[in-house]
């Protein structure tokens, strides 16, 4: 599957993002599908993830909270709303597909889409 995140920008502390992956490709709906990010001079790190249904949700305890991802697979799109922005949520984030949740959350991930970087303002 072909992965094409955006909607990021420039926000302050405190404030609200959100940001989109759009696939391409019909087998969008049986892969799980999450979103990563690497901030500067750091390596990249799992952010959540979100079952095929969308039924089943996980998030690394940084965002625990404050994100929300989502999917529509009618429309072949992943979301990642983003609440109570702290500076250290800069980074760029990437969307990514993979088979399985446990995949996923190791980094075994089938196709990575390019990034859209978040900077937060202090």
């Amino acid at each position: 599957v072909q992965l094409q995140a955006s909607g990021g920008g420039l926000v302050q502390a405190g404030g609200s993002l959100r940001i989109s992956c759009a696939a391409s490709g019909r087998t969008f709906s049986s892969y799980v599908m999450g979103w990563f990010r690497q901030a500067p001079g750091k390596e990249r790190e799992f952010v959540a993830a979100i079952s095929w249904s969308g039924g089943s949700t996980y998030y690394a305890d940084s965002v625990k909270g404050r994100f929300t991802i989502s999917r529509d697979n009618a429309k072949k799109m992943v979301f990642l709303q983003m609440n109570s922005l702290k500076p250290e949520d800069t980074a760029v984030y990437y969307c990514a597909a993979a088979d399985t949740i446990g995949a996923i959350a190791s980094s075994r991930v089938r196709d990575w889409g390019q990034g859209t970087l978040v900077t937060v303002s202090s």
